[in-house]
């Protein structure tokens, strides 16, 4: 899936088309959740935006609110969350599945969301080269130990990341392979 990542002035210029163009505007999720404005957003607040196109999965993904888009906001923390084991939260998923060296080499990218209680939780699979993985993957993430959430003014909120794992470690993916035909 595209995804193009924006410069705040342009989400600016998106927030202030007049009013004959707000049935255009994108839906807003700004840390999670669906906002009808993002105008009253200081600036400075912001710390990355996010376009999704308005293609099937996007709407199959947010329903008809997503025909013209969406923008993904992600505001800045007082605190960002912290993986409570002794390691990255990407090594603990390494360490915790099962895939040998003698094993094809796999790639599993996955947007996640870690909630105010400290849970994980996939929110989206942005890449999956083998099945196995993913649920190996999916398993690990299930079981991890609880995050110590992030903060805004003082309370813990939700907040997102993305895994990237490739197994075994070191091995390297094997080319794509590309097919064209010739009439």
């Amino acid at each position: 899936m595209l995804r193009t990542l924006i410069t705040l002035s342009a989400v600016l210029l998106l927030t202030t088309v007049g009013a004959t163009a707000a049935a255009q505007q994108p839906l807003y999720i700004v840390n999670g959740e669906v906002r009808d404005d993002i105008t009253n957003i200081p600036p400075d607040e912001i710390l990355s935006v996010e376009r999704l196109p308005a293609d099937e999965q996007t709407i199959a993904r947010y329903g008809e609110r997503a025909a013209n888009g969406v923008l993904l906001v992600s505001l800045k923390l007082d605190e960002k969350a912290r993986f409570t084991a002794d390691t990255t939260f990407a090594a603990y998923i390494a360490r915790h599945v099962k895939w040998e060296q003698d094993d094809p080499a796999a790639r599993i990218v996955l947007r996640y969301r870690v909630t105010a209680e400290g849970r994980t939780e996939v929110t989206e699979e942005l890449e999956a080269t083998d099945k196995r993985l993913k649920r190996r993957v999916m398993k690990a993430v299930g079981e991890a130990p609880l995050w110590e959430p992030a903060t805004k003014n003082g309370r813990p909120t939700e907040s997102f990341g993305v895994l990237h794992l490739q197994l075994p470690e070191g091995k390297p993916m094997p080319p794509k392979i590309e097919l064209i035909m010739r009439y």
